[in-house]
């Protein structure tokens, strides 16, 4: 059955959120799974594509946009509409709902903030994958900066 962990931040902005988001792919990645970052929309997918490129000078985190040449040979996808291709073990979901297509992976990470927009449509998937029986799990962090 698929694990679902919520990553709560205490920060309100959409900055604080990706930049979460850009760690938690890396430890994701370096722990060996092939991971789908699932954006809310194109332009989200794009800022995440080049946040993953300048997140940390140090880090290197092998990434395309679904549908690019890279695709197929990269550990790390992100996409906005469908699923990616078989094979990724990892969904971080930061779409505002939960796909349907969700319980492929063997785990799935959700990012709340403390924006109202996101903690609402949080908090509905949090209930929903309850609902369903999947084993929820929450991880309350501190401040990032």
């Amino acid at each position: 059955m698929t694990r679902i962990d919520f990553y709560i931040l205490p920060d309100t902005t959409l900055e604080a959120r990706l930049d979460f988001a850009c760690r938690l792919a890396e430890t994701i990645y370096r722990k060996g799974y092939r991971l789908h970052l699932h954006a809310e929309d194109e332009a989200m997918a794009r800022e995440l594509d080049e946040r993953l490129w300048t997140f940390r000078p140090d880090a290197y985190l092998p990434h395309a946009l679904l549908g690019s040449d890279q695709e197929p040979t990269v550990p790390v996808t992100i996409g906005w509409e469908g699923p990616p291709e078989p094979g990724a073990q990892a969904l971080l979901n930061l779409h505002p709902g939960i796909p349907e297509w969700f319980s492929r992976f063997e785990r799935v990470a959700e990012i709340i903030n403390q924006h109202q927009d996101v903690l609402t449509a949080k908090r509905e998937c949090w209930q929903t994958y309850k609902k369903r029986g999947y084993p929820v799990t929450p991880h309350h962090l501190r401040g990032q900066g």
